[in-house]
């Protein structure tokens, strides 16, 4: 019988249900855990930092970090190709997954702790989850805990939107954003089921696991199934994505992909996360920079050295792709390449 790995988590981690819709795809055998108290001292023995999702090998050996542990397991089952074997998509693949665990976070963490209804809906699941298995019998003591826990959870998690810089200044263009990319994205779906054509991509996890988030909070599934209902075919098919047919070519997915790709990454993502870099690297406790003719000014900390990572890993997949004259065209053509050739 094949060994299973293990594979904490949380339904409310971006992160985490995107490594899982990986994982079914290339039907990797895996144990889904809820990450809560109960095993806390389990999942302890292999974490090297408190965050899910965390994968526990057969070996022994504990991965933690959503996209290096997607790229081990791509190498490690190459039967079922989880990226494009183009050069080129294969690059705008990990772009657009990059731009997803980044900006794509904002969006999400944006609407999840803004607003009262999307701040309880979120603390309660999040309580539930993390209550001792017990207690569920105990219904009078249960809800007692649980509206104790979540309004815990709720007062910590709502002083937080300064981590992923969203403040009275950032709030309309992170909105805005989420807006275009949902209407974006509805148009490249009329034509195909996932971002490059009939087997889904490292874009489509790293999206999906965001945008599936949104979706479970009160007030982003309310605005996402009135106006993009073209998506939802996509949000539903992501949780056990199947092979439909072939990636596509460029020619094909360039008149709805370069959109996305200029109004999102090249146009919000990438001047955010190089005006990031080099406030980081002068130690500034802010960034401020223009995005669409707008202030997007907010303060920075500990959370934002990711963002840093994240563009030079980003700039190291482009040295690889140097010489590739389809690809600089077309990051070219979407604003991007100034901030990955540099």
């Amino acid at each position: 019988m094949t060994q299973k790995y293990l594979l904490y988590g949380a339904e409310l981690s971006p992160y985490s249900v995107k490594v899982r819709s990986f994982f079914r795809f290339k039907r990797i055998p895996h144990r889904w855990i809820i990450r809560n108290q109960a095993n806390a001292k389990e999942f302890n023995k292999f974490a090297k930092l408190p965050i899910v999702p965390l994968v526990v090998t057969p070996s022994l050996e504990g991965l933690q970090d959503s996209t290096p542990i997607m790229d081990h397991f791509e190498e490690l089952y190459p039967e079922i190709k989880s990226n494009p074997r183009n050069q080129t998509l294969r690059f705008l693949s990990y772009l657009l997954e990059e731009y997803s665990d980044e900006w794509g976070n904002k969006q999400m963490f944006h609407y999840r702790w803004k607003d009262p209804i999307d701040q309880k809906s979120a603390a309660l699941r999040i309580a539930e989850n993390n209550l001792p298995a017990y207690i569920k019998y105990l219904p009078i003591v249960n809800s007692i805990m649980k509206k104790q826990a979540s309004k815990v959870i709720q007062d910590r998690m709502s002083q937080r939107l300064w981590v992923i810089g969203s403040n009275e200044i950032t709030e309309k263009e992170i909105c805005d954003s989420f807006d275009e990319l949902l209407s974006l994205l509805e148009a490249h779906f009329k034509d195909r089921s996932y971002i490059f054509g009939e087997r889904p991509s490292f874009a489509d996890f790293g999206l999906w696991g965001q945008i599936y988030n949104s979706w479970t909070d009160p007030t982003p599934r309310k605005f996402i199934e009135k106006n993009y209902k073209g998506i939802l075919p996509w949000v539903n098919e992501m949780m056990d994505p199947k092979i439909k047919g072939d990636y596509e070519e460029w020619k094909s997915l360039s008149s709805t992909l370069m959109p996305i790709l200029k109004e999102q990454v090249g146009n919000v993502f990438l001047p955010w996360s190089d005006a990031v870099t080099k406030s980081m690297k002068i130690d500034s406790n802010e960034v401020s920079i223009s995005i669409k003719g707008k202030e997007f000014k907010h303060t920075l900390g500990g959370p934002q050295k990711y963002h840093v990572k994240s563009l030079k890993i980003l700039k190291e997949r482009f040295l690889q792709n140097k010489d590739n004259e389809v690809l600089i065209d077309i990051l070219d053509e979407a604003n991007c390449l100034d901030y990955l050739k540099n």
